[in-house]
């Protein structure tokens, strides 16, 4: 599933969202420092980066550049050896993965984590529960009940309305990367985290994407990490390239776009740097 691994998911609805330091903030991620090593390897190594409420990141970088590292560090799948993560004005360094869903954090994957046999309106079901109370209840709510609405709405919102009784083994790759991002909008999320949604996307899958980014509420803020240069300088706000685990650049789209040594680190890799 998106959210949190499955036996880590928060115990009720977005009702919680830790303290009132987060809603007074005007950031929505602060990065101080953050490194992750693996014995002598230095995975990402002195990560600093402010994503302000509702704003949209990109985060670029070629194979090994240590994204999905920085990743596990922000959702808390593998916390930072040294460093501090800060989530809507709170420490939650050391918080565990469910605790930091509950403050409004969502995350894709870059592998599906997907109920293949079920439908697609059973696994945004899934996800609605998830992040509700009650959800280890054996009960199949009533059809008015809001797990139910929740579950309609997203189903329209995802633009998902004609493949809703589809098995997800039947849709294509991109109408998957559709459905996750779909599901991590369940709960009233702040901050979603974007794996490369564009991976294996054909041109049309990835002109929908783009739209459905684009089409997101403002108020909700996401941090996409991209190996496709026109898609995640189209969609975000501001942008850092790491390179080596390091940050190379901050900047906005533009200014990467003039930037020689970003250009430098693509070169080879063809202009959507896929290898």
């Amino acid at each position: 599933m998106i959210t949190a691994r499955s036996d880590t998911l928060p115990a009720q609805a977005g009702g919680s969202h830790g303290s009132a330091a987060g809603f007074l903030s005007g950031n929505a991620l602060e990065l101080h420092a953050v490194s992750r090593h693996f014995g002598s390897l230095r995975a990402i190594d002195d990560v600093s980066f402010t994503v302000r409420a509702g704003e949209r990141y990109g985060v670029l970088g070629s194979n090994g550049a240590g994204k999905t590292t920085l990743f596990n560090a922000i959702t808390g799948d593998f916390p930072p050896t040294a460093g501090r993560v800060q989530l809507f004005g709170e420490d939650v360094t050391t918080l565990p993965a469910h605790e930091r869903v509950r403050r409004g954090l969502r995350r894709t994957y870059q592998t599906s984590l997907l109920f293949r046999e079920l439908s697609v309106r059973d696994n945004i079901f899934l996800a609605v529960r998830g992040v509700a109370a009650g959800r280890l209840s054996l009960r199949r709510p009533a059809a008015g009940a809001p797990s139910r609405e929740a579950t309609e709405a997203l189903i329209a919102q995802g633009r998902l309305q004609a493949l809703a009784d589809t098995p997800v083994a039947a849709l294509s790759h991109g109408q998957q990367r559709q459905l996750e991002i779909t599901m991590a909008l369940a709960g009233s999320p702040r901050l979603i985290l974007f794996d490369e949604p564009a991976a294996g996307l054909s041109p049309a899958e990835r002109r929908e994407l783009m739209a459905l980014l684009t089409g997101l509420p403002r108020h909700i803020g996401f941090v996409i990490i991209e190996h496709d240069l026109d898609i995640a300088l189209s969609v975000v706000d501001r942008v850092t390239v790491m390179h080596n685990g390091r940050v190379l650049v901050h900047g906005t789209p533009e200014e990467i776009q003039r930037n020689d040594d970003v250009h430098a680190i693509y070169m080879g890799e063809g202009r959507h740097a896929h290898h």
